[in-house]
């Protein structure tokens, strides 16, 4: 079966949009906001929505990674994971609203690998998640804050993003 576009450029960057602008919502302001993107392309787009942020409140916001490589649950089934870096940005995240991201939420592991990662590193007030695709099949009681886009899918089926900073072009497709 042959991959089937679900978003494309414009979907992807109107999702972005709409994410910033409830996230700002969400926090009355722009003030002591974090983003943390997830890699690999959480990052990415955390820097996308941390540009818009920043752009729609007229102020810096700022974007870092956190890597949750080293705590995650599967390592035993996936001893060949390369750890990423984890960049938290001037100021630290004690006390301050984090926004973790992310582009696809399926069991809900990498988010709570995410939350014990972010716990090791300080005591933020509160945690929040930015995710573009969430695809169902949660197997952890986590539920996103901002979602670009819900998309139904089976549990063999694969949902690929692509972000052009990665792959040369913006696009969501499922394929068997």
């Amino acid at each position: 079966m042959a991959a089937r576009t679900v978003l494309q450029e414009a979907d992807i960057a109107r999702a972005l949009t709409r994410i910033a602008h409830e996230i700002l919502e969400s926090n009355r302001g722009a003030d002591g906001i974090v983003l943390l993107g997830i890699p690999t392309r959480g990052v990415t787009l955390a820097e996308r929505l941390g540009q818009l942020i920043s752009d729609i409140a007229e102020t810096h916001i700022p974007v870092g990674s956190l890597d949750v490589t080293l705590f995650r649950d599967d390592l035993a089934q996936h001893p060949t994971r390369s750890p990423k870096r984890t960049e938290i940005p001037d100021g630290g995240i004690d006390g301050r609203t984090v926004v973790l991201v992310d582009d696809v939420l399926f069991s809900g592991r990498s988010i709570r690998a995410a939350l014990d990662a972010l716990g090791s590193i300080g005591r933020p007030a509160a945690v929040r998640l930015a995710i573009l695709v969430d695809r169902g099949h949660r197997e952890l009681p986590i539920r996103p804050d901002f979602v670009g886009k819900n998309i139904p899918s089976s549990r063999q089926e694969r949902v690929n993003v692509r972000l052009t900073e990665l792959d040369g072009i913006d696009g969501v497709t499922i394929e068997a």
